[in-house]
């Protein structure tokens, strides 16, 4: 028969702390600390495998899981010296959830399990203490209540609070055992009234209840969201653990406490805590009570402290990583009820890394490993304050992470007027942004869309930026006219925010805030920048970022990057000084008009790369060629339409008509990229002149530059022969006039499945290959990036997709093409270069793939670039790991 149920008990356990996928990461480390002589309450861990059988079961137990817990439940009388279910001398117990991986507060836990009327007698002549005992019975109706029966919380909170405000106190503490007893008998009352059932007095039902609560428990809406943020797969289910209940709520000389070995805000070395005299766990962690900070409990009670003490540094030692630890005190002996690794902000992971490096308890290799790449966002953002309490209205994506505050506009002009002539900090709400909101976006503090997904466009320029962006926030109704947004549906349904109303954006998490929340200023201190020497040294693949500007490639290098890997030469075409150009460009009737308005453009265009050139210092840059549908240039809206016209001499009529012959049913598979070249080559010869005139008026300076021409959309060797020709043409033509050489090279984007299909042929003529994998991803699936999220959520819900395609990269299809193109290219050309510059660069998990894949370099937004170097350093440690 199958093993299920594995025991711990008086210093001995059937488990270890290496069994997290077996026993989950709470049941292990029960094991673990039985035996190695903590003292821990003896119970024993249903495994993970029972819950996944449960589930494949259509809900039911697995044989033989009914028969193992109750020869469970005997060894832990024996070991406790209590039964259960008795009258005399009842056995209580705990039971709670444990997932593999630590996801706090997500599931369920019921305490006090096995009271009934009568063994709640037993209760009060064991322990002489009746007020102890009908508290405890109280809190079991209450827990069991809400979380097995699922009936609401507030039905339990409103008779406690009731009772409290007849009997004019403000504690539960305050509550005797009269009131107590009363209050039971309400609850049991409340539950006939909500179950149309009496409440459950048999304990071996109340177990068999709470054990399948537990296993729900692991779909429960709070723990879906929360594996989604995190990435954690929905198939690892949890264990449960049957615990012998130690109480906390005795008197004044019990208690419960959770505490820290180390601070987890800032890593600081010392013991960081809070704990309650006289509560059970919950009081604590749900702020039912104020707590006492940890070293009061030194003065309150010496000799519990100091064993709690000597406990926390060996179990600190023991795993050799800052411990979050939960305890009770009864009747002054101390228990541990658990210990795992900590949460902790990414300033603490960063310090506590170091410091344990210098103290000799990890090497530099581990250190590495201990800091989530993800974690690094918040060292580079403005934050909110975690101690300052927040009220959302509303949740979107979490499109671009850090914190916003400001006041609500609703168009770009808006965002620029307020913010550059009246200094008012704005927030840019849209329905979804276009390339013309990008002047907007850079003026707000913060971007918050309606639509959209994590590729949006939004979301690409707001990280590209640096800007908090919170897209596909559903709930808002939004009234452009009006200049209003209605929160449509949750909570929050109905508030309205005008224009000019202060909101802020937690870009972490998607929440959008009324009101000013505070805000904490990023800082990079010395142990940053020490540990990512450590990744840096340790790390094979370089990291590029994508950057438009001199001051995005500033930023970027300051934070590490080696390059840029994408300059996307369409964002410098809707600057002021250009727009026009850009427009005449296209509105011309012939090629000499077109090249007439193209020479206004490109001492722009060389000014801009001139700029970038300059800002990367000798370092490559890679450099894009006009890649969006021409239409996207052209104005909206009737007064955009009519300053155009005046401006143009063309009528409105005549601008409208060119208007309509350029929109496309489908413009991402329509006329942009290298098909823009085939038709009006004269656009990309006046790039490239742009591109080498200021590579080699740089060179004659005595400045090095490197620049790797990019063809984008390439689906045949065709498309890059012909546009190649002229970039090569254009490149020797303007060294040759400056008498002058430059390293250059000119390369494709592979963005279309069959590029990478004819990757080998593509080889012959590319000097580089560079994955645009936002829109490889598209096309591969046949998604649009811009549309998926009105039906992402039930795809993740239903297990269908695991990760969102488009922030993590589908390595069994997208990554089978990567792979592919890579083996086919380098068989041409051995020394093919090749890199990523989708968004999927800045992503640990697709980093990860990237190095595994031989590719030569990862990028991504400025702002991502420390995330991308240490995910790259962790890809190495744990490839030698496997090896």
């Amino acid at each position: 028969m199958k093993k299920y149920v594995y025991f711990f008990g008086n210093g001995k356990a059937e488990g270890a702390r290496d069994q997290k996928n077996l026993l989950g990461g709470k049941g292990a480390n029960l094991a673990e600390m039985t035996n190695i002589g903590i003292p821990v309450p003896p119970g024993f861990t249903i495994s993970t495998d029972a819950c996944r059988e449960y589930y494949a079961n259509g809900n039911k137990w697995p044989d033989g899981l009914k028969e193992q817990i109750a020869e469970n439940l005997r060894q832990l009388e024996a070991a406790s010296g209590k039964k259960f279910g008795s009258a005399d001398n009842p056995l209580l117990v705990s039971v709670r959830s444990g997932a593999a991986v630590s996801m706090p507060g997500m599931m369920d836990t019921v305490l006090n399990l096995g009271l009934n009327d009568n063994t709640v007698q037993g209760l009060i002549r064991k322990s002489g203490n009746e007020r102890f005992a009908y508290d405890a019975y109280r809190r079991f109706i209450q827990m069991f209540g809400n979380v097995v029966l699922e009936m609401n919380h507030h039905d339990f909170e409103h008779i406690l609070q009731a009772k409290k405000k007849k009997l004019r106190v403000t504690q539960d503490t305050d509550l005797d055992a009269k009131a107590l007893k009363e209050i039971v008998a309400e609850y049991k009352a409340q539950v006939k009234k909500s179950t149309k059932k009496a409440f459950p007095e048999d304990p071996q039902l109340q177990l068999e209840l709470s054990c399948n609560a537990v296993f729900t428990s692991w779909n429960n809406d709070r723990a879906i969201t929360y594996r989604n943020l995190y990435k954690i797969p929905h198939d690892l289910g949890t264990a449960v653990n049957v615990q012998s209940m130690v109480f906390g709520n005795m008197g004044q000389t019990s208690g419960t406490g959770v505490a820290f070995t180390r601070d987890p805000g800032t890593g600081e070395h010392k013991f960081f805590g809070e704990f309650l005299m006289n509560a059970q766990g919950e009081d604590v962690v749900a702020g039912i009570r104020t707590p006492n900070p940890i070293s009061e409990l030194k003065t309150g009670m010496p000799a519990a402290y100091a064993e709690l003490e000597k406990i926390y540094k060996t179990l600190e030692k023991h795993f050799r990583d800052m411990q979050d630890l939960e305890f009770t005190i009864e009747d002054r002996r101390l228990y541990l009820l658990q210990t795992r690794s900590g949460k902790r902000s990414a300033a603490a992971a960063v310090k506590i890394a170091c410091d344990m490096v210098q103290e000799g308890m990890i090497t530099k290799e581990e250190a590495i490993l201990r800091v989530a790449p993800e974690q690094l966002d918040q060292l580079l953002h403005p934050t909110i304050d975690p101690k300052v309490k927040v009220k959302p209205i509303a949740k979107g994506l979490p499109a671009s992470p850090g914190a916003a505050v400001g006041r609500v506009v609703f168009n770009a002009e808006d965002a620029i007027e307020w913010a550059e002539e009246k200094d008012i900090k704005v927030v840019l709400v849209r329905m979804e942004t276009s390339p013309e909101d990008v002047g907007g976006m850079a003026a707000a503090q913060g971007i918050l869309t309606a639509t959209g997904g994590m590729t949006s466009h939004a979301a690409v320029v707001a990280r590209g930026m640096g800007k908090c962006c919170v897209v596909g926030c559903g709930a808002l109704q939004i009234d452009n006219d009006g200049k209003y947004f209605i929160v449509k549906e949750g909570p929050s349904k109905g508030v309205k925010v005008k224009e000019g109303d202060v909101i802020t954006l937690n870009g972490s998490t998607g929440e959008v805030i009324l009101g000013e929340a505070k805000l904490m200023s990023p800082e990079l201190g010395p142990d940053f920048k020490e540990f990512m020497k450590w990744a840096d040294a340790t790390r094979r693949l370089k990291v590029r970022t994508n950057a438009d500007t001199p001051e995005d490639s500033k930023i970027a290098r300051e934070f590490g990057a080696e390059g840029i890997g994408l300059c996307r030469t369409e964002h410098m075409f809707f600057g002021e000084d250009r727009l026009m150009s850009m427009r005449e460009m296209i509105l011309a009737n012939n090629e000499q008009e077109r090249i007439k308005a193209l020479k206004k453009l490109q001492p722009l265009q060389k000014k801009d790369f001139k700029g970038i050139f300059k800002a990367m210092a000798g370092l490559p840059v890679t450099i894009r060629l006009l890649d969006p549908p021409l239409h996207e240039f052209l104005p909206k809206g009737d007064k955009e339409l009519k300053k155009v016209s005046k401006e143009l001499k063309i009528s409105v009529k005549d601008l409208q008509a060119k208007i309509v012959s350029l929109h496309e049913v489908n413009p991402m598979l329509g006329h942009r990229g290298c098909r823009l070249a085939v038709t009006y080559p004269e656009i990309y010869r006046m790039q490239s002149y742009a591109i080498f005139e200021a590579a080699c008026e740089l060179a004659k300076e005595g400045q090095r530059t490197v620049p790797e021409v990019m063809i984008p959309l390439v689906g045949m060797i065709g498309e890059l022969t012909f546009t190649k020709q002229d970039v090569i043409r254009i490149a020797e033509e303007v060294m040759a006039k400056h008498k002058t050489k430059i390293e250059y090279l000119v390369g494709t984007m592979i963005e279309i499945p069959r590029a990478a299909l004819i990757s080998g042929d593509l080889a012959k003529e590319a000097d580089f290959y560079s994955f645009g994998t936002n829109d490889l991803t598209q096309m591969t699936f046949g998604f649009s990036r811009d549309d998926i999220g009105k039906f992402l959520d039930h795809y993740l819900q239903r297990g269908l997709l695991k990760v969102d395609p488009f922030v993590t990269l589908d390595q069994t299809g997208v990554g089978q093409l990567v792979e592919f193109a890579v083996q086919r290219g380098r068989a041409v050309k051995p020394n093919l270069k090749v890199g990523i510059c989708g968004e999927h660069g800045g992503d640990p998990a697709s980093v990860e793939f990237c190095h595994r894949s031989g590719l030569d370099y990862v990028s991504c937004s400025p702002f991502r670039v420390p995330i991308a170097r240490l995910a790259a350093a962790q890809a190495v440690l744990k490839e030698k790991k496997k090896s």
